[in-house]
């Protein structure tokens, strides 16, 4: 069932001071959001509409908070190598849960995706990392998504929350 009305399964990770901690996880569990503006409005600014097809497969949420003090990296490694697979990450309040599309406004989003030109210097292989996730002196809400390119419906992968803290 492809509606938008599904309503998604968000899995609580823990955020350990200075440690990694790992979580598997199937876009099979996911659900598809047909509507991504969310992703391009200007309260939010996680990724261009150019770039939607990247985010069409199904998100898969996970959410935790970060500690006060600390900057958090997520990677999502997939088993298969030749999975595309992109993942999104952004910042509200303690006490808010919006899940997108219900996304109105947060702190930071960030993203990582495969990319649609060489960099120069750079190079990218199936992993996908995304960096500058940072509570100062108020602790966040994180909520991640992981999602497939080109309506992508499936798909093993491990999601590592790095944390290091002050």
């Amino acid at each position: 069932m492809r509606a938008q009305e599904q309503q998604p399964n968000i899995s609580e990770i823990e955020m350990m001071p200075n440690q990694d901690t790992s979580y598997s996880g199937n876009l099979s569990e996911g659900i598809f959001i047909e509507d991504l503006s969310w992703a391009w409005s200007s309260q939010n600014a996680c990724f261009p509409e150019t770039q939607k097809q990247i985010f069409t497969g199904k998100h898969v949420f996970y959410t935790g908070i970060i500690p006060k003090y600390s900057e958090v990296t997520v990677t999502v490694i997939p088993t298969n190598s030749e999975a595309n697979l992109s993942v999104y990450a952004y910042e509200v309040g303690v006490d808010k849960m919006p899940i997108v599309p219900n996304l109105l406004s947060c702190i930071r989003c960030e993203v990582a995706h495969k990319w649609d030109r060489l960099k120069r210097g750079k190079t990218q292989d199936h992993t996908r990392i995304v960096e500058d996730l940072i509570a100062l002196n108020t602790p966040y809400r994180l909520i991640i998504g992981v999602t497939g390119a080109e309506g992508l419906d499936e798909g093993e992968f491990t999601l590592v929350i790095s944390t290091k803290t002050k």
